[in-house]
């Protein structure tokens, strides 16, 4: 799998706090950790990183463009403005992190710098996050489905998102599931919480594991070390049919981020 299963979501995180997450989560053993320009934590992130003394080579590293940096002109300096904060000269992984409002950068320009990001070295991988299914034919048609690692979306029990992670699965593209536990809402659903007890598990492993066994990458934050290590040990949780059953049956189009000005029209 070209980006790891499990890994380290910064969102909302900044200063101390986000350095602590950070330093706590690898030496938990995490080695995936996720940032992105607008979070205004890279160089938190960064110090993290290189004060944990782990080979670069044992990491993967994501970050994501803003919709500001979107320009031809301006893409790359942006990207290497994130190295330098993050104290690395390559990410593992750069997405575009929402589409560009009102089409004011076409994506195929937006995608086509980002593709020369990853021909000159400065990122192994290159992927977009929140699109819709047209915006992803724009992408494709752009750079090719085979340039574009992981589309990385807003799903949950709550929120599956079917038709955009059928597309993609159907492209190759590896679907990244960002907010699985909902802001701690799935974690108080009774279904849940019935299929923790019978696995002597947390409601939040559970989410994760089902998220996991369906094929996704997870980016699960906390700022507290017991929860770090709890959802780490959700990579060795496997659920049943019947479990991964009744979770789809959660389903219910119940989306939580959807920004106004920058949000595009959800398929």
């Amino acid at each position: 799998m070209s980006v790891p299963a499990f890994g380290l979501g910064t969102f909302r995180l900044q200063g101390q706090v986000v350095i602590d997450s950070v330093s706590t989560a690898l030496e938990l053993g995490y080695r995936a950790i996720d940032t992105a320009q607008i979070y205004e934590n890279e160089a938190e992130v960064g110090q993290a990183i290189a004060d944990s003394g782990i080979p670069r080579d044992e990491l993967f590293i994501t970050s994501k463009i803003w919709v500001a940096n979107f320009s031809r002109d301006k893409l790359i300096p942006s990207l290497k403005d994130s190295l330098r904060k993050l104290r690395t000269d390559y990410l593992d992984l750069t997405l575009i992190h929402w589409p560009s409002p009102d089409n004011q950068v076409p994506v195929e320009e937006f995608m086509a710098a980002l593709l020369e990001a990853k021909q000159l070295g400065l990122t192994r991988r290159i992927g977009v996050s929140n699109f819709t299914n047209d915006l992803m034919h724009q992408a494709i048609a752009a750079v090719g489905a085979e340039h574009i690692a992981t589309h990385q979306i807003e799903l949950h029990p709550y929120l599956q998102n079917r038709k955009v992670v059928e597309f993609a699965q159907s492209q190759g593209i590896h679907i990244t599931s960002y907010m699985t536990l909902a802001y701690g809402e799935v974690l108080k659903d009774p279904v849940i919480q019935q299929i923790a007890e019978q696995h002597r598990a947390t409601p939040a492993q559970v989410t994760l594991a089902w998220a996991m066994q369906s094929g996704y990458a997870v980016i699960p934050s906390s700022t507290r070390r017991v929860n770090l290590e709890s959802n780490l040990k959700a990579c060795a949780l496997t659920l049943g049919e019947a479990d991964m059953r009744r979770i789809a049956d959660l389903e219910r189009g119940h989306r939580l981020t959807s920004p106004a000005g920058i949000a595009p029209a959800w398929d």
